[in-house]
């Protein structure tokens, strides 16, 4: 989940690497460091925390750092705690390496290379990798050569960034497990894990493809797979489009919650289009919409979800979505279970990879071992927010969320538009399989064109969530419940919660608190309820009766017909009524914005919470 930028150029790129650092510290902000080549020796800078302190350290002695190749990483750490030693790059010899992943065998080669005389100053396992790259560099004085066979000694997934000071103008990268892309400029060239990390000196890419090994120079790419050199096509991409910032906010997370309308907006007018009818707007689905993919969408007879963490969530809710209104069984699992358990594949089954940047390992793994399997039928779709990702290229069907860029690790405009993406797909399978009737499609269809103004018109409830919020400021824990729909989105609001206030905070169906978590409540213990006045409204009702009755504190969050009074021990904030089925994707809001407002007043960092990151890009 580290962040990796690589530079090749002409003219000084010290300051090149350090906003491209920046850009990726959503990745990993426990330490960062870039090396460069000048005057024939490596200058390195290591600073623990975030990127601010490795651009505060350089500062200091610009000159030392102006050259014109170099590499440059932000970290999260998995081997060795978040200290100076264990920043990248790691040195050995005259050879600087970064990497992002993780080398699962690195103790064995560890203990090989300390029989050969290597000092190990780091508890890392990316300095396995430089003294490697060294040993055998020695033997050939051919860089890409000393790479390309240590490569087959590695175990794990990775990406690598490597210079060498007797190679002053070659940028080795390596993709294997983990994104990497090159960023093709005029007279130069740059590496990076996330192209948002270039888009300040370009807008053309090169996006590697599992087990390459690219030497950069200024002027030339060579891409190599299995000791073969390949072409890789330039995309070039909106550079306007791409761009993010906070603008008036405090923060990108909220920034991220107010652009859910437009976001939701966006996602819908892919598949949604209206018809004049009587004076009145019909909506149907886009005849387009999936349209090439309607042979193998009409084959489906079993949906299998794999995601993780928030895209997990919204899987449980397109479980829901697809059994009620398509009665085809859907199947929901975490990626890091699925992938280890030897599942069984159905015979024509859509699998249904769900990731926000569409580089989650665990995600990528469970999809290639099913793929493996080959059951007859098997159809595969990536639900994602990156159209040049990993995920996207290797599945059968790319249905995009067309959420923008998202910056704040804790997901929220991501989470909406996976909702309403998934909706949508759900709507032309059941109309591909004559499985839903045209009068439940139509109202369907017309409550989706509603959605962007009920969540714009949730937004306004801020206000009244920052007052609720308040009355968090001394607990420890606390609970959601939901019933139904509502159920996922319970599980969703506490990840928010714990995420990025550091409350712990755990999600239940509301039927389960007589089977155990009851026994928490107490006058200490906030309860957050999820309360739509839908099918479920009565007995979630005498779920908070058994709270209450416990001297246990109410935070509801109930439609504006259910007509709930706010008492003793009991908050109610109205949202706005909504169709029970699209319920989850407008509640989602006021969790977001409650978790939002408790984190900004307890001083947590809300955009980069402690021990997290934006891209797991490993296990």
């Amino acid at each position: 989940m580290c962040g990796i930028v690589g530079a090749v150029a002409e003219r000084n790129i010290a300051n090149i690497l350090l906003e491209g650092l920046k850009r990726l510290e959503y990745r990993g902000y426990d330490s960062a460091g870039l090396t460069v080549i000048r005057e024939g020796e490596l200058h390195r800078e290591r600073q623990v925390g975030k990127v601010q302190e490795l651009v505060n350290a350089v500062a200091l002695n610009p000159e030392f750092f102006d050259g014109h190749i170099g590499i440059a990483h932000t970290r999260w750490a998995t081997h060795g705690e978040p200290a100076q030693r264990n920043a990248h790059p790691h040195i050995s010899g005259k050879i600087a390496v970064v990497h992002n992943g993780i080398v699962e065998n690195y103790s064995e080669l560890k203990e090989e290379l300390i029989t050969k005389g290597y000092a190990f100053t780091s508890q890392t396992d990316t300095e396995v990798v430089a003294h490697l790259i060294n040993d055998l560099y020695s033997q050939s004085n051919d860089l890409l050569a000393a790479v390309r066979a240590v490569i087959p000694m590695l175990h794990g997934a990775f990406a690598l960034g490597i210079v060498h000071v007797d190679c002053p103008d070659e940028l080795i990268a390596v993709r294997l497990g983990s994104p990497l892309v090159i960023g093709v400029g005029i007279g130069e060239n740059f590496i990076a894990s996330d192209q948002l990390a270039l888009l300040p000196v370009t807008n053309r890419f090169m996006y590697l493809e599992e087990g390459d090994i690219a030497k950069i120079t200024r002027d030339s790419i060579k891409v190599y797979a299995e000791g073969v050199e390949v072409s890789r096509k330039i995309n070039e991409i909106d550079a306007q489009q791409h761009n993010a910032d906070k603008g008036e906010f405090k923060h990108y997370m909220l920034k991220e919650i107010y652009e859910q309308p437009d976001a939701v907006s966006r996602t819908l007018e892919m598949a949604l289009e209206s018809k004049a009818d009587d004076d009145s707007h019909v909506y149907q689905l886009k005849a387009d919409f999936l349209q090439r993919h309607e042979t193998q969408l009409a084959s489906i007879r079993h949906i299998q979800v794999i995601a993780c963490g928030t895209s997990y969530h919204a899987g449980m809710v397109a479980k829901y979505w697809f059994e009620n209104l398509t009665r085809l069984p859907c199947s929901v699992e975490v990626a890091s279970e699925f992938r280890y358990r030897n599942p069984v594949i159905n015979e024509h089954s859509l699998v249904i990879c769900i990731s926000q940047s569409g580089e989650t390992a665990d995600t990528l793994s469970a999809l290639r071992d099913t793929q493996k399997q080959a059951p007859t039928g098997l159809v595969s779709l990536a639900l994602c927010n990156v159209p040049t990702s990993s995920l996207v290229r290797e599945t059968d069907i790319f249905l995009p969320t067309l959420a923008g860029p998202e910056i704040g690790v804790a997901s929220t405009k991501a989470f909406t538009t996976q909702l309403v993406a998934l909706m949508l797909l759900i709507l032309k399978i059941g109309v591909t399989q004559a499985r839903l009737d045209n009068e439940r499609l139509t109202s369907l269809l017309a409550e989706l064109h509603k959605l962007p103004g009920q969540i714009y018109a949730s937004l306004h409830l801020d206000a009244a969530i920052k007052k609720m919020s308040e009355n968090f400021e001394d607990k420890k824990s606390c609970l959601f419940l939901g019933r139904g729909l509502q159920f996922p989105i319970a599980l969703e609001g506490a990840l928010k919660l714990k995420e990025i206030s550091y409350i712990h905070a755990e999600g239940y169906a509301a039927g389960e608190l007589k089977h155990g978590p009851l026994a928490l409540v107490d006058k200490d213990m906030p309860i957050v309820v999820l309360a739509p006045k839908d099918s479920m409204f009565d007995k979630l009702k005498a779920n908070m009766q058994e709270v209450h009755a416990r001297h246990g504190e109410l935070f509801v969050f109930a439609g504006e017909s259910s007509k709930m009074v706010s008492e003793d021990r009991l908050h109610v904030v109205y949202v706005p009524d909504v169709h029970e089925v699209l319920a989850p994707i407008v509640y989602s809001v006021p969790v977001q914005l409650l978790s939002y407002h408790v984190a900004v007043m307890l001083g947590t960092d809300v955009d980069q919470p402690r021990n997290l990151a934006k891209s797991v890009t490993v296990e």
